[in-house]
């Protein structure tokens, strides 16, 4: 019988009841398409709800789950996918009016494998114009809402991802990280994520024009760290139509997440040397890496700095922008939101010379992260240097500093995206006024293990996912 728990019930689990024949995918789906229904209007996490495919998708797998064949990974488990992912079939807008018609005709890697794995894909999430934005706003409706607090952001640019799964809208997500873009609502709206080494998940889309890509990576988002590694197994993996995934097979991400982090040796830094953070920020996330005493790590606070990265960071991330979707300023313009025109022209101004400088930038961070984590099995920071703030009023001054209002909240991701490394979001506490705050832990470059098995080891002893939002 398909009840309420079901709807924030782990995707393991899930499968497991799938497979002895407990649950119906059928009954499982409609279920989840209802409660879509009813809450996404006030949240705005789904751009797209597919319930004709995922109801045929549903009838597959239990038929299959019926006649005894072997299953999935993920047979009958209901997913949602970021909406920069095309899906064969289903509506894929990039979060933009030029793409609000387009229908694909092939899956990227990731909607190809998360089908091949037996998942009901529910429909496409939210996310801002080309996922150029660390929160969820675009020109296709209103702004996605943070289940905690409706009049505040869900963060971007998973933005609807993480709303989904806070709101128990889906059992596991697909979301992207170019500059935090699954990190950043993970810890607005307190639910899992992890951003893999750069290359461990292959990046192909058929929408824009393909361009080199330095920075993003997809990965899952979940409401615990075993779905997160479930799917994380489902999406790794050398493809060719991304000549920089890595070829070499990953490992079993789920294998030896109950093994603990005792003997580990751990950097905590407030603020990387150079970050705003709101203090309160700070306070929760320092507790939170003092936790990893008691688990029986050496925690140190060591020297350790980096110089702004932002400007060579903005440099090649909006040079990637233009040579994506730079053409859609002509044939496009009077679509294109404000911050995507910014974003594209800052790309198109963009000499070799200032490519050529940012990426000697990239490398001094790639170093400094490496030599830190020489001397050390983990990095542990504040995810977001803020709680999730109101739609439409991105804060200006953050712990007494002016910051600019576009990046200031956001900078412990963007780094790790230049250096490459995985790193995850893990709940760890609430705000005065109720809103999550993360903690962000990075490891060494191709260890998504030991940031699993951290996390695994930080949830066994400070659990987040019996915290559900009021909008639930």
């Amino acid at each position: 019988m398909v009840n309420m728990e079901l709807a924030f019930a782990s995707a393991w689990r899930i499968r497991e009841l799938v497979a002895a024949r407990k649950v119906s995918p059928v009954e499982l789906t409609e279920f989840f398409l209802r409660r879509i229904g009813e809450l996404n209007p006030g949240l705005n996490a789904y751009l797209t709800v597919c319930g004709d495919q995922a109801l045929a998708a549903a009838r597959a797998a239990e038929a299959a789950a019926l006649r005894g064949e072997s299953l999935g990974p993920l047979h009958g488990v209901p997913v949602s996918i970021k909406d920069l992912e095309t899906t064969r079939g289903i509506r894929t807008t990039d979060g933009s009016l030029a793409f609000r018609e387009h229908i694909p005709a092939d899956d990227s890697v990731v909607a190809e494998r998360v089908r091949r794995a037996g998942a009901v894909i529910l429909g496409k999430t939210n996310t801002p114009e080309f996922g150029l934005l660390g929160t969820t706003e675009n020109r296709l409706g209103d702004a996605c809402r943070n289940p905690w607090d409706p009049e505040r952001t869900s963060g971007g640019s998973s933005g609807g991802a993480a709303v989904a799964l806070a709101a128990g809208l889906c059992s596991l997500a697909t979301g992207t990280d170019g500059g935090g873009s699954i990190r950043i609502p993970c810890s607005f709206c307190g639910v899992y994520g992890i951003k893999p080494t750069q290359g461990r998940v292959p990046r192909y889309s058929s929408i824009g024009r393909p361009a080199a890509n330095l920075l993003s990576q997809p990965g899952p988002m979940a409401r615990n760290v075993r779905d997160a590694a479930l799917l994380l197994n489902v999406l790794a993996g050398y493809d060719r139509r991304d000549p920089t995934s890595l070829r070499e097979p990953p490992p079993d991400f789920t294998a030896g997440l109950e093994r603990g982090v005792r003997g580990l040796r751990v950097a905590w830094s407030r603020d990387l040397g150079y970050a705003a953070v709101d203090p309160e920020v700070a306070e929760v996330c320092s507790r939170a890496a003092r936790w990893f005493e008691g688990l029986g790590c050496a925690v140190e606070e060591p020297k350790f700095a980096l110089e702004n990265p932002f400007p060579a960071f903005w440099t090649i991330f909006s040079a990637t922008a233009y040579a994506n979707y730079g053409y859609l300023m002509e044939e496009h313009a009077e679509e294109l939101t404000p911050y995507a025109k910014m974003c594209l022209e800052n790309g198109q101004r963009a000499t070799g010379a200032d490519y050529s400088r940012a990426l000697r930038t990239v490398h001094v961070v790639q170093d400094q992260m490496r030599v830190l984590l020489e001397q050390y099995d983990l990095l542990l920071t504040p995810t977001m240097a803020t709680v999730a703030f109101p739609v439409g009023k991105r804060p200006e001054v953050i712990g007494g500093q002016k910051v600019d209002p576009w990046w200031g909240f956001l900078p412990f991701t963007f780094p790790i995206n230049m250096s490459g490394q995985p790193a995850a979001n893990v709940p760890c506490g609430f705000s005065a006024d109720g809103m999550p705050v993360g903690l962000h832990i990075v490891g060494r470059a191709g260890d998504e293990a030991t940031v699993l098995r951290a996390s695994a080891a930080f949830e066994a002893a400070y659990p987040w996912a019996d915290h559900r939002p009021p909008v639930s």
